[in-house]
């Protein structure tokens, strides 16, 4: 599963800001080679130093000055006083902080390089991911093919009763930080106890292990009278994910179906390549050539400005087989179709009858799930089901900083109407909580049940439980959702994976 890493202290030994490869934005590009050796960057501006803690503070500040997405009124270097901070995230949070954001800075963050790795498709974790359900159960949410998780027998919606021989009775911050420890921090193992409907108590022990990530969770075509409705739950955009979502969508096809059920309930994004493959793949083929979505960099990098991105370098290779060494600095950034950023629709596969497209959402869909979702919102009829989504219609490319990588915003997408202003997240056409108790393809789980049910009738249905799935109070559940906040750890971001033109 594609998650940040949390950094805070990983950098304070660092005594010089260096640069290399871009490794998540232009990874996978089969035009391009391995990383140059990296370049050393010394732009600090105060008292000339060799200390490598200074110089990576500057260089956060520095590549925020010109490719932030929030950069016009930020502060002068001198101002802003990066080395007067004493890790480099008290740098990115002031940043964030600033008034020039207006708030809505709740993405960037500095990474260790995991990021890149997962969302080329490979993982070292358990291979799942829990919350609490309505009657404050902890709960497995979803479970990768593949993982150690899947490998030991663990299912959505066993409800786990122990996490290393703890309860997980939610009754103090304590039990979240145990969780947090126990599920997503660095131990090589997890022992769990679980109660599973119809069995008796197990036991599981989870060993940490790298797998290939597998983000089609579950598919299914399901007849409903004469109509066949589709339904794919899709975790993560990750690379390697395109030739998996053409065999589901193959099938699909094959099946003669004629409306699709999109699960996005966990998914934060990803690739945004991969994000558009999959617009193609749904999208009516009447729209070939047709805008689909234009990506709007910051203005300084449209203006040639972002000169500091001279030293984020990597070997290219041209179409002829010659090789040089060249920099984020040389691609064009202007919001046109020359240079490689406005898209238009290219129909992926032969399913081509498509009349409406039904996405599960939570708080947890983003970014390029959210891409996805508006660039369809123009030329498809699409329904929301769940609630509203997270709200990040930006993107970014990592800017590598000595061995870490720097994810700030730099980029805005909008749709062929020209929106793209859902910092507040998408609105949801039917408000439902989503329900841990049952597995994905269970027709009586609520957010599928919903989407079913508008498919036969043209109508959702409205009972009390929607949002409930149990008689919490209101405020109860509003505790809950507070935990599961905190045990959310999926990676949110839109990542810069296309190819992009030089100037």
């Amino acid at each position: 599963m594609i998650r940040k890493f949390n950094s805070k202290a990983a950098f304070v030994s660092l005594l010089m800001v260096s640069v290399g490869l871009i490794t998540s934005c232009k990874k996978k590009n089969p035009v391009e080679d391995a990383a140059a050796p990296n370049q050393v960057e010394s732009n600090a501006l105060q008292t000339p130093t060799s200390n490598r803690a200074f110089l990576t503070r500057d260089s956060i500040f520095l590549y925020a000055k010109q490719t932030y997405f929030w950069n016009v009124g930020m502060p002068s270097y001198d101002n802003f006083n990066p080395r007067k901070y004493s890790t480099n995230e008290q740098v990115l949070s002031a940043i964030k902080a600033l008034p020039s954001t207006g708030g809505r800075d709740k993405y960037s963050f500095i990474d260790d390089g995991s990021v890149a790795t997962q969302l080329s498709g490979v993982s070292g974790d358990y291979g799942f991911s829990a919350n609490y359900d309505g009657n404050n159960l902890l709960r497995v949410k979803y479970v990768y093919p593949t993982s150690p998780a899947a490998l030991a027998g663990l299912k959505r919606g066993d409800q786990i009763f122990k996490v290393n021989g703890r309860t997980t009775n939610r009754t103090s911050q304590a039990d979240i930080d145990n969780l947090n420890d126990g599920i997503f921090g660095n131990n090589p193992s997890i022992s769990l106890s679980i109660n599973r409907t119809g069995s008796a108590a197990q036991d599981f022990v989870i060993n940490r292990a790298s797998y290939n990530i597998n983000p089609i969770l579950f598919t299914k075509t399901y007849t409903l009278g004469a109509k066949k409705v589709g339904y794919i739950v899709f975790n993560s955009f990750t690379t390697n994910s395109v030739p998996l979502l053409e065999n589901a969508f193959a099938q699909f096809a094959t099946d003669g179906v004629t409306e699709l059920v999109v699960d996005l309930r966990y998914n934060g994004g990803g690739s945004v390549a991969t994000s558009e493959a999959f617009t193609n793949l749904i999208a009516p083929p009447s729209q070939n050539g047709k805008i689909m979505y234009t990506t709007y960099w910051t203005k300084t990098m449209q203006d040639n400005q972002a000169t500091i991105l001279q030293n984020q370098k990597f070997w290219y290779t041209f179409s002829n087989g010659t090789r040089e060494l060249i920099s984020m600095f040389d691609y064009s950034f202007k919001p046109i179709a020359a240079a490689g950023n406005q898209e238009v629709f290219k129909k992926r596969g032969t399913l081509n009858g498509l009349t409406r497209v039904y996405f599960l959402v939570t708080g947890g869909t983003a970014s390029a799930s959210e891409l996805l979702i508006n660039n369809l919102k123009p030329v498809m009829d699409v329904k929301l089901i769940g609630k509203r989504t997270y709200g990040k219609p930006v993107g970014f490319f990592a800017i590598r900083i000595d061995k870490n990588d720097l994810y700030i915003p730099q980029f805005q997408t909008k749709n062929s109407a020209e929106f793209g202003d859902y910092f507040d997240g998408m609105a949801v056409d039917k408000d439902v909580a989503d329900d841990l108790t049952k597995d994905f393809g269970d027709t009586s789980e609520s957010l599928l049940a919903q989407a079913l049910n508008y498919s036969v009738s043209g109508s959702f249905t409205s009972y009390l439980k929607d949002n409930s799935i149990s008689g919490t109070s209101g405020a109860a559940r509003a505790l809950i959702d507070q935990a599961n906040e905190q045990l959310d750890h999926e990676f949110k971001g839109m990542i810069e994976t296309r190819k992009l033109k030089l100037k």
